[in-house]
């Protein structure tokens, strides 16, 4: 019968404990499949990623290929297609940072118009997420900060590259984003009248006014300056309303008493 001491116990242990270890570094290591790979072999596989969808191996490839090629025509590609890859993951903070970075680092690209106009996408496309899932929300709360960071990027597209082939849908983009911001404005000034904060909805109605003159829900706008002018009392600016509000809307719902539009102000149609 074999005999066991707690000497011969513990060696066993230690033993085992070695070999162990030892198994453990001859473990074959995780091979890199784009070791020896060029710059042009890591680009072409990360653009058939993208094509297929697999945009996160598209951003590791994008990401080793400017590691290891930082200059040259490949790695500013890189950059530029990196920002559209975490646009397509859903990652607006990493397109954005992507975006920015290419623009700060190649603002004469010939490409560089495409950079504002995904800026402005992302916005644009994030800002209607969070307007979708906000129907029992009070509007009011929010500062579409996304909406204004689009209409910006778009603005900058437009201005600087008039002839840009994103010209022409950034700016009904922006005519929308025109369109939300101020009925954002307006619906904030309805907030504060239907609480007797009377000083506060003339302050929203006039920042609508003059910063989206042509939109249409400045109607209302008018609407609620004259109304709040006289409900503080202030008969001179409010006959100026009136008279103002005549002019533009000579046929305004208002005039006869009509509801305001009660539809969420992102509900256009």
């Amino acid at each position: 019968m074999a005999r066991f001491t707690l000497g011969s116990l513990a060696g066993n242990v230690v033993l085992i404990g070695a070999l162990l270890l030892g198994g453990c570094g001859i473990l074959p290591e995780e091979i890199d499949e784009t070791a020896g790979w060029n710059a042009q072999k890591l680009y072409s596989e990360a653009k058939a990623s993208m094509g297929e969808g697999g945009y996160d191996r598209a951003v590791k490839l994008f990401e080793k290929l400017e590691a290891r090629y930082p200059y040259g025509r490949y790695a500013q590609q890189a950059q530029l297609e990196s920002a559209y890859a975490y646009y397509k993951q859903n990652e607006p903070a990493l397109a954005l940072a992507a975006a920015d970075r290419f623009i700060k680092l190649h603002p004469n690209h010939p490409n560089v118009d495409y950079v504002y106009y995904l800026k402005g996408l992302v916005n644009f496309n994030e800002d209607l997420g969070l307007f979708a899932g906000l129907s029992n929300q009070d509007l009011s709360e929010r500062d579409p900060k996304g909406a204004r960071e689009a209409f910006e990027s778009f603005r900058e597209l437009v201005t600087r590259f008039p002839e840009s082939r994103y010209a022409d849908d950034s700016k009904k983009r922006m005519q929308y984003l025109v369109n939300s911001l101020a009925s954002h404005e307006v619906h904030v000034a309805r907030y504060y009248y239907r609480r007797g904060a009377y000083v506060a909805a003339i302050n929203r109605a006039k920042t609508a006014l003059t910063s989206f003159p042509q939109a249409p829900a400045n109607e209302e706008g008018l609407f609620l300056l004259v109304k709040s002018y006289d409900a503080l009392g202030m008969n001179d600016l409010r006959d100026d309303a009136d008279r103002v509000m005549r002019k533009n809307f000579p046929d305004s719902v208002y005039f006869a008493g009509g509801p305001a539009d009660t539809r969420p102000w992102w509900q256009l149609w």
